[in-house]
């Protein structure tokens, strides 16, 4: 059955709502990481996180077989190293900034693919990929002939996430989402854990600790999971990828508005040409190929 417009709207603006509370859990992160240590912050974040999931979805947890056990860990690694690589790179960067170069796993996916499934980027993402290098230079550099060891490590926790969505396809293909999401959170949080005990003091949980616990276990881990779910049920995958992409849009606006920071113009463009890289690997232009088609069927 088709969804009706009421549904279509309501489930661009769930995508919508998505990509914002990511877009906001940077500024979040970023505060949080003066008062608590990083792998205590994963530690919470990904226990409670699969413990809310498995309360709240406990029927499908019957699902649970050796296979999604098996392959929610190369998955739980791959989620537990990019988390980790992304905020220690947040340590060294603006929000905003990290924002951005961690959407860079949509353009640097199609090439990981390539290498662990044999299927060869199009046209599309070659182009994407050009674009995408520019902008980063534009973001990244602003006049320095290197990249400073936060962007070099959120860089890194490009290639982590492009490997979670590409051993996702591999290893969860025939695996209840669901519960291969809550495995995937207990493989991340069983790694941050003992990280957390030997490397790290415990922290000292203050008010403003918990609420910034709060938005990140149930807005940003659950919250956002479910609303992304629900609206790409009911949304063209093309459309999809271009509202989820906002993220790094809204990071860099959250990060403007609660954070101070003042990107320059050569930022500015640098972010403009990510997003367009990333629209044109997520989307292969299709709306515009649809639009001409259109056009040209209405002059016929």
């Amino acid at each position: 059955m088709k969804p009706d417009s009421k549904t279509k709207v309501l489930s661009r603006l769930a995508l919508l709502a998505a990509a914002l509370i990511w877009g906001g859990s940077f500024v979040v992160l970023k505060n949080a990481l003066d008062g608590m240590p990083v792998f205590y912050i994963f530690s919470i974040r990904f226990l409670l996180g699969a413990a809310i999931l498995a309360a709240v979805f406990f029927r499908r947890m019957k699902n649970i077989n050796k296979k999604a056990i098996l392959g929610s860990i190369p998955i739980g690694v791959c989620l537990f190293l990019a988390y980790a690589t992304q905020t220690y790179g947040l340590i060294g960067t603006t929000p905003g900034i990290n924002a951005f170069l961690t959407d860079v796993y949509c353009v640097l996916t199609p090439f990981l693919y390539w290498i662990f499934a044999k299927r060869r980027p199009d046209r599309f993402n070659i182009i994407s990929s050009v674009i995408c290098v520019v902008g980063i230079g534009l973001v990244s550099l602003d006049g320095s002939p290197t990249l400073n060891r936060g962007e070099i490590l959120t860089l890194v926790c490009s290639v982590f996430f492009g490997l979670h969505l590409v051993f996702i396809d591999i290893f969860g293909r025939d695996c209840d989402p669901v519960v291969m999401t809550v495995l995937q959170f207990l493989v991340a949080g069983a790694l941050s854990t003992p990280c957390a005990i030997i490397l790290e003091q415990p922290p000292v949980i203050t008010a403003s600790a918990l609420l910034q616990l709060g938005y990140l276990v149930v807005l940003a881990t659950c919250g956002a999971l479910l609303l992304q779910n629900v609206g790409q049920k009911y949304t063209p995958a093309s459309q999809s990828a271009v509202l989820l992409s906002l993220e790094s849009v809204t990071g860099v606006l959250f990060s403007v508005l609660f954070y101070g920071e003042r990107p320059q113009a050569p930022t500015f463009i640098g972010f403009a040409l990510i997003f367009i890289a990333i629209t044109i690997s997520e989307t292969k232009l299709e709306f515009l190929r649809k639009k001409r088609s259109a056009e040209t069927k209405a002059k016929e």
